[in-house]
């Protein structure tokens, strides 16, 4: 059996309504519903719902941004990383792409300047640039290579688990199956656990193994990707499938 990195045991969380002209109180809405599931180490698990159904949130408090919920997240290997939908957005805008993609292993230590230059012009070949990269600003970089330089930061860590929200939404057709195809090969040369987040259903066929249907802050399918998209149960997921013409 393959080693767990991640269990996710009904997790729930709410926020409160601004406070309405009445002046009543807020009310408490829930948007997580006893979410549980489980990742093993190389698995490639979709994510898939409308906007508004709870997939950030559920990301947010995987990462552990987000303290207030109930419930347990378990985690079996080293710290996640992210990869965000937008890169130009979480890559800092006046710092050069070596500095950022450096920056993970001084906070680590144990890297001598020598060691952290080898291995940033390492990531910056995997991710498929080159080595001048490194001195460019991400203002200077096109939309996939930016997609890309967020990827190679997210793995300097070598974390055991990305979590990739909306990661090719924002790209056009050609750089977003380039993108996969990159996140595909190092998924199988690093072993890596992706959840891949998303509201695609036809990226998410070609990147996932398995795949669970949010709606309403509830997963209310899960199973393989055969399953998924050739016998579907719920109702929902049925809908999904249709709008998306598969």
């Amino acid at each position: 059996m393959s080693d767990l990195v991640l269990e996710v045991k009904n997790v729930s969380s709410y926020y409160r309504e601004n406070r309405r002209l009445s002046g009543k109180r807020a009310e408490r809405k829930q948007v997580l519903k006893n979410v549980s599931f489980s990742m093993e180490a190389g698995e490639i698990l979709g994510l898939v719902g409308e906007s508004g159904c709870g997939k950030t949130t559920l990301s947010r408090a995987i990462l552990g941004f987000l303290k207030d919920y109930e419930g347990e997240i378990i985690h079996y290997s080293t710290k996640p990383q992210m990869i965000f939908q937008d890169p130009y957005g979480s890559l800092n805008p006046s710092k050069k792409l070596g500095w950022i993609l450096e920056e993970p292993l001084k906070n680590a230590g144990g890297f001598t300047a020598e060691e952290r230059r080898k291995r940033v012009f390492g990531m910056l070949r995997q991710t498929g640039l080159t080595e001048d990269f490194a001195e460019r600003y991400p203002s200077q970089l096109s939309g996939g290579q930016r997609q890309r330089a967020c990827i190679g930061a997210a793995l300097m860590s070598a974390p055991a688990l990305l979590i990739a929200d909306e990661p090719v939404s924002a790209l056009d057709v050609t750089i977003q199956a380039q993108v996969m195809e990159l996140l595909k090969r190092l998924h199988g040369e690093r072993n890596i656990a992706i959840l891949f987040i998303s509201h695609d259903l036809r990226v998410v066929y070609q990147m996932c193994d398995r795949i669970m249907i949010m709606k309403d802050g509830e997963i209310v399918e899960s199973g393989t990707r055969e399953e998924i998209y050739f016998s579907p149960r719920h109702e929902y997921t049925k809908l999904l499938l249709q709008a998306a013409g598969i």
